[in-house]
């Protein structure tokens, strides 16, 4: 098979640079590939089994939207949120991207209301009681697509691709890159199913796998001497309240996004995914990897808002592997949950104990994952990792009253596998000709709005190569 761009992974970013590319009326010939399913078949069999069945590959991390499609589908509308794509290119022209494709979503039928705007004055004593207790409180505009809806507004994303010449093949593992001489040629993949070995030569080809490729990435590097360079890795917890103790923030504010550097150890920490009225999800990578996630649906709630606290670690010499460090560290959570999340209560881990499936069941705060194992956290996550959180959840205390309760619920492990950042210049180009990486599996972006912008700005730089 032979084509002008190919693109492997169909996840934000690869989406609208195919979206983008048509928009600008070019005539390239686009192929997409992605091991998973299209979005319209990617249930997860966990709503009628109510336990993970462990498919290979996730239903919920793999295929036609990435992670996305099964995320709660925020759209954080501010260049100081989703990654760090303004240090490549500028905060202005970031922005200016956001608000471009968040036009695109509208017209897919994204909601049009803007959540944390407005209430300044409340606004205004939430951040006044952020700055005593020594936290930072990020102004985020979001817009809440909500699970049920994004899945809709990406179905109707893979139609418009596949409508308009676009190629998606699914079910297909991209194994190997060709490089030769410092240029990529394209790709060599395998249907599932099929043990043939098949190549596409393209005369670009576009890396945009998310967080489920980033071992897969870092081995491309290593072979194919790809500059790259460690980036942040984040470990931490989800943390699951009653609606009642996050009602002030929820209605104000939607996402309290937080960041703090707690005593002792001063690391980075911060609030990460908010989902008022929602639930508290399993994912699953490769290696056998579980890592813990939350969504919430626009027509329906749980009794609970959960949300990430994650504490970011940047590694030096000699060690240059964050993502094997992050990896090693949740499976050993899950070895205590024989394969599954492990959950703890906030006041049990104060006392020293584990936390017992009977002591879940009289509690205020009940699990949204049935399947999450009772037990101690505190066992597998690293002493500094849980200084950090436990320093960090009482300082939001002071915020949020009744955040550092007894029956607040910690899930583990709760890690964002980011790639280590590949070097790019300003027109996303690596040190390999005609080969380029986007989203969050380039270690640029942390997030469905940040990737997909970089996904515009790819097709942007395509036609004016072309």
């Amino acid at each position: 098979m032979k084509c002008d761009v190919v693109i492997v992974g169909a996840g934000p970013s690869g989406i609208f640079t195919a979206m983008e590319l048509l928009h600008l009326g070019s005539k390239l010939d686009i192929v997409i590939l992605d091991q998973g399913l299209p979005v319209d078949k990617r249930q997860c069999p966990k709503h009628t089994t109510n336990k993970c069945m462990k498919c290979t590959p996730c239903r919920i991390t793999t295929g036609f939207s990435g992670a996305g499609a099964f995320s709660d589908g925020k759209l954080s509308l501010s260049y100081e949120v989703g990654g760090t794509l303004p240090d490549l290119i500028g905060a202005e022209e970031t922005q200016a991207l956001i608000d471009y494709t968040d036009k695109i979503y509208l017209d897919f039928g994204a909601d049009t209301k803007i959540e944390g705007v407005g209430n300044e004055e409340k606004i205004k004593e939430i951040r006044r009681r952020a700055i005593q207790s020594g936290l930072k409180l990020v102004d985020c505009p979001i817009r809440h697509l909500g699970t049920e809806n994004t899945q809709k507004i990406y179905h109707k994303i893979q139609q418009h691709l596949l409508d308009n010449g676009v190629k998606i093949l699914f079910q297909t593992e991209c194994k190997d890159l060709l490089v030769e001489n410092g240029i990529c040629s394209g790709i060599l993949y395998v249907k599932e199913g099929s043990e043939a070995i098949k190549k596409i030569e393209a005369k670009r080809t576009i890396v945009s796998v998310g967080r489920a490729g980033a071992d897969w990435l870092e081995n491309m590097c290593r072979a194919h001497d790809i500059a790259h360079k460690p980036s942040t890795v984040d470990i931490g917890v989800r943390v699951e309240v009653r609606n009642e103790i996050m009602e002030e923030i929820n209605e104000i504010l939607y996402e309290s996004k937080l960041i703090g550097y707690p005593e002792p150890f001063k690391n980075k920490v911060r609030t990460f995914c908010q989902n008022p009225g929602g639930f508290v999800s399993q994912e699953n990578y490769e290696n056998n990897l579980a890592v813990v996630n939350g969504h919430s649906y626009k027509s329906f709630k749980s009794d609970n808002t959960n949300l990430s606290i994650l504490c970011s670690f940047n590694f030096s010499e000699p060690f240059g592997e964050p993502i094997e460090y992050a990896q090693y560290i949740g499976r050993l959570v899950n070895m205590l949950g024989d394969g599954n999340i492990l959950v703890q209560r906030y006041g049990d881990i104060l006392d020293g104990k584990r936390t017992w499936p009977e002591e879940l069941k009289r509690s205020n705060v009940r699990p949204t994952l049935p399947d999450a194992v009772a037990g101690d956290i505190c066992s597998a996550l690293p002493y500094r990792t849980m200084m950090n959180i436990l320093s960090f959840i009482k300082a939001v205390d002071h915020i949020v009253p009744g955040f550092a309760s007894t029956e607040t619920l910690l899930y583990a492990p709760e890690i964002k596998l980011y790639s280590n950042r590949i070097q790019m210049d300003t027109a996303l180009n690596t040190n390999i000709k005609r080969l380029h990486c986007l989203g969050d599996g380039s270690g640029w972006t942390r997030g469905l709005m940040m990737s997909s912008s970089m996904g515009v700005l790819m097709a942007r730089k395509l036609n004016e190569a072309s």
